[in-house]
């Protein structure tokens, strides 16, 4: 809608916008909880895997380079410990995802699922069914999710406050009364609401 919209010069610098890697996500159903060989992943919600700090620095460079990733960095959540209204009695779900090149449709099942059998030997006994979404999927589920980029776009530096594009308030458009408070504006993607309340604020200086 807003490349239809705009001015010749901002549709320009919108289309400079660049999107970051994509995720693939896996949901399991379990018989047990994950047999993670150190104890407090065990009582963890989030668990974050991917060995030495080299290892996934190395991971997600590869990845943010266009590379398939052999030892991904994984994101786990397993809420149900602490929630047994998720799970039928004695039974647990997990779900976990991983990052991969943007737009990239690989089966990373098999990589993720060895990379958790690493910090819990045993998982894959555990299993009862898996469901799987590639960044395709996540596109078709959400169309902000170019690519399957969860996260609205590159966060780096030069991308950090100049999202979408640079702006005194890039939650404005040049269109009147139209705003954006996507995770593609400052301060990017996030459990924060952040991007939000400052759109918001943005809207009530307008009508003042």
């Amino acid at each position: 809608m807003l490349a239809i919209i705009c001015l010749p010069s901002t549709k320009k610098r919108l289309q400079k916008f660049r999107y970051g890697p994509g995720v693939f996500k896996i949901d399991w159903a379990l018989s047990e909880p994950v047999p993670f060989t150190a104890s407090d992943c065990r009582k963890a919600g989030t668990v974050h895997l991917g060995g030495t700090f080299n290892e996934i620095a190395a991971t997600e460079k590869a990845t943010f380079n266009g590379k398939i990733a052999e030892n991904p960095f994984v994101l786990l959540a397993q809420q149900s410990l602490f929630d047994a209204d998720r799970v039928p009695k004695g039974k647990q779900v997990l779900w976990g995802y991983c990052h991969v090149p943007n737009g990239s449709t690989v089966d990373m099942t098999n990589a993720v699922e060895q990379q958790i059998e690493r910090f819990a030997p045993g998982f894959r006994d555990t299993i009862i069914d898996r469901h799987i979404i590639n960044t395709a999927q996540f596109e078709a589920y959400n169309p902000n999710y170019i690519g399957g980029d969860i996260n609205g776009g590159v966060l780096d530096l030069a991308q950090l406050y100049s999202r979408p594009i640079l702006s005194v308030s890039p939650y404005r458009t040049p269109a009147n009364g139209i705003y954006i408070c996507s995770a593609s504006t400052p301060p990017g993607g996030g459990v924060h609401g952040m991007c939000g309340f400052h759109a918001a604020n943005a809207v009530l200086k307008d009508i003042k």
